[in-house]
């Protein structure tokens, strides 16, 4: 089957998880609102951003890794889903770190938000190990080794978000959260060929 299907479903599920990130600023409604009170609410600012950040560089790669083909097959939906379910999950560790990133909860919060992200990233490798050695069959138009080339920069950050997870675990979670915020940087840039455009 073509990939269309597959994209509206993954975007949907993409504008969810997103959406979602907002409800954990609501809760910053005291009833009467001082300037404090705004202050106070940092760690919920900070992990709406690095979570809003990740998810809309994770759609953007998402969009990118799709053009590449033209099919899908079973285990391209598997996958996907795979990757689906660990993105939707994003809103939680978000809400959790919010929450306890000020108090004793803070390094488990940021585990947890690390180890989604740890999914993540296994799930993205798969997608795209998998699309990479399958190309021709999905209707890949790149070079195959223009597309071998690209794993190691595209799954690199993995290792990255175990480091980050390491560095929670030890009782850092701000420091843990700066590095996942870096970390969606790194994605923004190009590390995937460009799609060749259809003629």
């Amino acid at each position: 089957m073509d990939t269309r299907r597959a994209e509206a479903f993954s975007d949907g599920v993409f504008a969810v998880a997103i959406t979602v990130l907002v409800f954990n600023l609501l809760a910053i409604n005291p009833p009467v609102l001082h300037y404090p009170d705004l202050t106070k609410a940092w760690p919920s600012y900070f992990a709406y951003v690095v979570s809003f950040l990740s998810i809309g560089i994770m759609w953007m790669n998402h969009h990118t890794m799709f053009g590449h083909i033209t099919r899908v097959d079973r285990p391209v939906l598997v996958l996907n889903l795979f990757l689906l379910l660990a993105i939707v999950a994003i809103p939680w560790p978000t809400a959790l770190v919010a929450k306890q990133l000020q108090h004793s909860g803070g390094a488990p919060a940021a585990v947890t938000y690390g180890l989604v992200m740890i999914l993540i990233s296994i799930g993205f490798a798969g997608l795209w190990i998998y699309t990479v050695r399958h190309a021709e069959k999905l209707g890949g138009q790149v070079e195959p080794e223009t597309l071998r080339r690209s794993i190691p920069r595209f799954t690199g950050g993995l290792l990255a978000y175990v480091a980050g997870t390491i560095i929670a675990a030890a009782g850092l979670p701000v420091v843990a959260l700066i590095i996942y915020g870096v970390l969606a940087v790194y994605y923004l840039f190009e590390h995937l060929p460009a799609p060749v455009e259809a003629a």
